[in-house]
């Protein structure tokens, strides 16, 4: 038996029937013509004006596929300079020759206002780690590789520890009051076999051909075609307006914002370590980063990069390192329905929680591949809210749920099941916050990446089927799929939460 979560509630409760301000505002703006038009006796404007405000009521509330059509038609628009204007394209500085300063990011969409610095030198080994600074949205970030020995085999009292784990999480960032935002990526991608081949050339000592030898070749060939690999990542997230006045206490500057993140990086992996029950966390270095990232945006290139880290050591001639203007795509290009990037496309698409719950580990089958060679991506997002904001949204949907049973009884309209399921879900919500428990509106998007040479709407079709036999709702993000690649397949701290990152 699964463990299922099922207590949450939307964003934003509609007070007057469901609508909310903005929506409410503007049907009644429309409909004073129609007034005015009666008051003069001018029934046929009336009319007009009617069948204008019927217009403007379905384009208002109707969503379609998740968006409004208002909302879809400011998104077209856009899409359509945007490409005119040439920024749906990109083009590296490397590719036409201009990479002066290889050490200065090159990436494109969301990612153009990322800089990395190295952090002061931590632990035994006095490692540098990448300090993630987004000039766009103005934040912070720092990412660790985690590995994790799944929840396949585990019962169902060890998964709710682990969720109560991840929910402890959340308070413990809240209680920071600086991180606002946790990120889990975790990445499906094809075994290339590069370790093993590393491994073979190290220690094979026979030169000739023999059956045994053979025999070894050709199983490790079917195994590494049929195999996966995965890559999991966790990124904080800290925004300027938080961590500025505790970076002035550490010493200020880069430095002081360094020190605080080092801080938040012990207490976030102690607890990671322990009531997530992590095997491990290695916060990564900005040749580190730099491998994610590149190995994000091209898939393919990992064996040649690898081979080349385990020749480095007894090869001086051999250059292993990654330079931040050659860690993203040579080119890329923002298409209506999927994104396009070096010699790969992706399709991306988020997750509609389900309205039954969300069962632990049910995201499986996401993550699985249907074919060699596709790579399945996930991003798991907890934007958390301040206890300030969390406590005026809070009172906010109370009264708002509060209003509109009123005024349903008042109009003698019957409340559906799952709007009376929601006002309860927001009235509880208020003792939660009062216990210490944090609010957060989580999110996942999930993204499939193929070679150009295969059919990349067929693959995103087969991603859509995943989502639905996981339990869950996709929703294409149409018109955005270079945010929700960059979102899902990067770690570097990009999200959907801020109108920044788009």
């Amino acid at each position: 038996m699964g463990v299922i979560y099922r207590d949450y509630s939307r964003d934003k409760i509609g007070w007057f029937f469901g609508l909310n301000g903005w929506q409410l505002v503007t049907i009644a703006a429309a409909s004073l013509p129609i007034f005015a038009s009666i008051e003069r006796g001018a029934w046929r404007s009336a009319l007009v004006f009617l069948a204008g405000w019927v217009l403007v009521l379905v384009v208002t509330v109707t969503p379609v596929r998740g968006r409004s059509a208002t909302g879809w038609l400011l998104a077209t628009i856009g899409y359509m300079v945007g490409g005119l204007a040439g920024w749906t394209r990109f083009s590296s500085r490397a590719a036409i020759g201009r990479a002066d300063d290889l050490n200065i990011p090159d990436l494109p969409g969301a990612l153009a206002g990322i800089q990395i610095h190295d952090g002061p030198p931590t632990g035994p080994t006095l490692s540098r780690v990448a300090i993630i600074q987004n000039h766009a949205t103005r934040t912070w970030a720092v990412t660790a590789a985690i590995v994790h020995p799944g929840i396949g085999l585990t019962d169902a009292g060890e998964r709710t520890r682990q969720g109560t784990g991840l929910s402890e999480l959340l308070d413990l960032a809240s209680r920071t009051a600086l991180i606002d935002e946790i990120l889990f990526t975790v990445r499906t991608v094809p075994e290339d076999g590069a370790e093993r081949d590393v491994w073979t050339a190290r220690h094979r000592t026979s030169t000739g051909q023999s059956l045994a030898r053979e025999v070894n070749e050709d199983l490790q060939a079917g195994l590494t075609r049929a195999s996966v690999r995965t890559e999991a990542f966790i990124t904080l997230v800290v925004p300027e307006r938080r961590i500025g006045r505790d970076a002035k206490e550490s010493g200020g500057g880069l430095e002081g914002r360094a020190r605080v993140m080092d801080a938040l990086m012990s207490e976030v992996e102690a607890h990671l370590l322990g009531a997530m029950a992590m095997i491990s966390v290695h916060w990564l270095t900005s040749p580190e980063l730099a491998l994610a990232c590149r190995t994000g945006f091209a898939p393919g290139d990992r064996a040649g990069i690898i081979e080349a880290l385990a020749l480095a050591p007894t090869d001086p001639a051999v250059n292993a390192d990654i330079p931040w203007a050659l860690a993203g795509p040579s080119g890329a290009d923002s298409l209506l329905r999927h994104y396009s990037h070096d010699a790969w496309n992706t399709v991306s698409a988020t997750i509609a929680l389900p309205v039954r719950g969300a069962a632990i580990g049910a995201l499986a089958p996401v993550l699985t591949p249907t074919e060699p060679g596709e790579r399945r991506s996930l991003l798991v997002a907890y934007p958390i809210l301040a206890q300030t904001s969390a406590d005026r949204r809070s009172a906010t949907s109370e009264w708002a749920a509060d209003l509109g049973d009123e005024l349903r009884v008042r109009a003698k309209v019957k409340q559906r099941a799952k709007a009376r399921a929601a006002a309860d879900t927001v009235r509880g919500m208020d003792a939660k916050l009062a216990r210490g428990h944090a609010m957060t509106r989580p999110y996942a998007v999930a993204a499939v990446t193929v070679p150009k040479t295969s059919r990349v709407t067929e693959y995103g079709r087969r991603l859509d089927a995943s989502v639905r036999r996981a339990g869950y709702a996709p929703l294409r993000l149409d018109l955005a799929q270079d945010l929700g690649f960059t979102a899902s397949c990067i770690p570097l701290g990009v999200s959907l939460t801020r109108k920044g990152d788009g």
